[in-house]
């Protein structure tokens, strides 16, 4: 089968979920014999050529800055869909199934117009889909309100759709799509069996991710500090980097918390799975995740999460309350800094319902079940 993937991003020239399950999934599908092709923007050094091998990886735009003040900018979606547009124009009927992302809308946009001339079967991942009122504040009344048109517009494209949890599959269908929306619940590539829990970790919290406003990694330092008031020993990790990285430093500073908040910036993926392996526990204050595949990661080595309730935050699906994490009603310091001490104090309980949990949901968090679904869909 000749298959298109579509992403203006790829791993790991580019880190996140998203690259990471169309990574995957690119490799999957070449591993079968499958003719895999992803277009993308052109993000490795120039001179070289891109890491994944057995794909054929096209570029139809160069690499773009895709965010501003902790944003992502318009320009490279409308640059990265114009290039799709032209190449499924050309090249379209080579391909059976064209497979996108939802996100950035212009490249569904152009590949459900290109779809009459290339004759494919379109398939569409639903990462994220926003709320009308989060686009408002997001762009304004008007920015906001184009956003969330545009949207709907996708989502009414007839289109194979996947989403990656319950609440994108409810939004979905609510802005009109009116096909099946099939649940991929496993992203995680690790291993299915659980590693042996640590029944002492060390008294580190962890924040793992990109420093943007949504993810709320301001909120980690005057938590832990707060904490810190009743659990002496407390250190933290904030790991990534992003815009707000710089006010991260400043709290830390402002707190003379120095020797005990360490924010190296971007580290490797095995940096970050040996700082979650012996964490105490991970904060993931994001008010928006579109699935929160951290805390998975997370959960299979035995470390609890502390996830923020909320409408946008699809991350709070991945957590039982008491049982492999614990889910506060806000980011509020206070808050926060609770729930990090009643994970010290829960300890060694907390850890052994994590690893009980992932146990019997490793099956279904795993990314082959996921993979098994589309590859299953791509042959309907």
């Amino acid at each position: 089968m000749k298959i298109a993937l579509l992403y203006d991003c790829l791993y790991p020239y580019n880190v996140g979920g998203a690259e990471r399950w169309y990574r995957a999934l690119a490799e999957r599908l070449a591993s079968e014999s499958h003719d895999v092709t992803y277009i993308t923007l052109h993000q490795w050094p120039r001179g070289t050529e891109p890491d994944l091998p057995g794909v054929r990886v096209v570029s139809v735009g160069p690499g773009l800055r895709l965010y501003s003040g902790g944003r992502r900018r318009i320009l490279p979606p409308v640059v990265y869909g114009v290039g799709v547009f032209a190449h499924l124009l050309v090249r379209g009927r080579r391909y059976d199934v064209v497979h996108t992302a939802s996100f950035p809308y212009f490249s569904l946009l152009a590949a459900a117009a290109a779809r009459p001339i290339g004759r494919y079967r379109l398939v569409v991942d639903w990462i994220e889909i926003w709320s009308r009122e989060y686009w408002r504040e997001y762009l304004g009344r008007i920015g906001g309100w184009i956003g969330w048109r545009i949207q709907r517009a996708c989502a009414r494209v007839p289109h194979r759709a996947f989403a990656i949890s319950q609440l994108s599959a409810r939004r979905v269908a609510e802005e009109g799509h009116s096909g099946e929306v099939t649940v991929l619940s496993g992203l995680y590539a690790g291993p299915a069996a659980p590693e042996p829990v640590l029944a002492e970790p060390e008294p580190v919290v962890v924040f793992a991710g990109r420093h943007i406003p949504e993810k709320q990694v301001t909120a980690v330092v005057p938590a832990v500090a707060r904490a810190r008031e009743r659990i002496p020993q407390l250190r933290a990790e904030i790991l990534g980097d992003g815009p707000d990285r710089a006010q991260v430093l400043r709290q830390i500073r402002e707190h003379g918390a120095e020797d005990a908040i360490w924010a190296p910036g971007f580290v490797a993926g095995e940096r970050v799975a040996e700082s979650l392996r012996s964490a105490l526990c991970l904060v993931l204050p994001s008010r928006r995740e579109g699935y929160g595949l951290v805390v998975v990661e997370a959960a299979a080595v035995g470390t609890p999460s502390v996830v923020v309730q909320g409408p946008d935050n699809a991350a709070t699906e991945l957590v039982v309350d008491g049982e492999n994490g614990l889910v506060a009603s806000s980011a509020a310091p206070d808050e926060l800094a609770r729930l990090i001490v009643r994970a010290h104090e829960e300890g060694a309980a907390l850890r052994r319902s994590t690893w009980e949990w992932y146990r019997r949901n490793a099956q279904r968090l795993s990314l082959d079940s996921s993979l098994e679904l589309v590859l299953r869909a791509y042959g309907e």
